[in-house]
């Protein structure tokens, strides 16, 4: 008697392991995979861009024209509040603005930008107008939760004010 498996041994176990097999398994895996990576880059690239800086190049070279506008906002004294309310389903950006003296300053260009905390596409632009003297309202159809509110005054076509504030949204 021989201690070895005989050929009958092995094909009644199953279907013998052929290079055949083996390759459709490897392809198979293969496919697995392939096809798994590319629903995740397709979700990837679908839900951010990634991008927050268009050219952080041109940003950079604009950085000490941004310092000298902060510098001449520091030297107008200007005080200037936002507030955020909710009136029925959306709600109501009202902004104040007065001199130095508490003068309110009238005829401005007051420009809102709700940003979004992670996703740009999701910024909303708020259409402001002088509602009385050195007030300014608009409506803002934003959701609940963290936003930037991006705050641009401009006076005769001449940026003077801008700032940046985190806000909650309820």
């Amino acid at each position: 008697m021989t201690a070895g498996v005989s050929s009958k041994a092995a094909t009644s176990a199953g279907r013998p392991l052929t290079g055949r097999a083996v390759l459709l398994m490897l392809l198979g895996f293969f496919a697995v995979v392939i096809a798994a990576n590319l629903v995740l880059v397709h979700a990837a690239v679908s839900t951010f861009g990634g991008v927050a800086t268009s050219s952080s190049y041109e940003a950079g070279l604009n950085f000490s024209a941004e310092a000298a506008a902060a510098a001449a906002q520091d030297a107008l004294h200007w005080g200037v509040e936002g507030h955020l309310a909710q009136t029925g389903a959306s709600k109501t950006l009202t902004v104040s603005a007065a001199d130095a003296n508490g003068t309110p300053l009238t005829h401005l260009a007051v420009n809102a930008r709700f940003v979004h905390p992670a996703d740009a596409r999701h910024d909303v632009i708020v259409t402001t107008e002088e509602t009385a003297p050195g007030t300014y309202a608009g409506m803002a159809a934003i959701g609940a939760g963290q936003w930037t509110l991006d705050l641009t005054i401009d006076q005769a076509g001449v940026r003077r004010f801008h700032s940046r504030n985190r806000i909650l949204a309820e």
